[in-house]
């Protein structure tokens, strides 16, 4: 590896820690609601009402395991099952009040917590974090790798 490529390798190290470490720090502040049971409740409020399958394949998990996500939400009274019009053998889920406030609940706990922690930071380090915001907004978007010459 050459100066600039031992470099960005460092860089992407460090950048990943930061991130991963800063990442878990806030999920923890969340934790009374299971993570695969947030991820969910996440996806029903970005893609409607949906059908069970539909979610285990948004999740990444087996039908029988979204069941029991599902099952362990329904009792918290975080969702509503409503009959799929579409398909009678089949419901759809979404978001009950209870699931909305939930969820603005969790977010706000999480904006708090991290409140807190750019208030530990003095006003360059904070102004130098906010004209960082759009390169690490950049990193977020998927973008083709360039194909190779040839």
């Amino acid at each position: 590896m050459t100066g600039p490529e031992i470099e960005a390798d460092h860089l992407a190290s460090r950048l990943r820690l930061a991130v991963g470490r800063l990442h878990r720090r806030i999920r923890l502040a969340s934790n009374d609601i299971p993570p695969l049971q947030l991820s969910t409740l996440v996806s029903i409020e970005r893609h409607g009402p949906v059908r069970l399958g539909e979610l285990a394949q948004r999740e990444a998990v087996s039908p029988p395991t979204m069941s029991r996500v599902l099952a362990a939400l329904d009792e918290r009274g975080l969702i509503a099952r409503t009959p799929d019009t579409a398909d009678a053998r089949s419901v759809r889920v979404a978001l009950s009040a209870a699931g909305a406030h939930a969820l603005a609940q969790v977010r706000g706990r999480r904006t708090a917590l991290l409140d807190a922690r750019l208030a530990r930071l003095d006003a360059a380090q904070r102004a130098t974090l906010r004209a960082a915001l759009p390169v690490l907004e950049a990193l977020i978007d998927d973008v083709p790798e360039p194909r190779p010459a040839g």
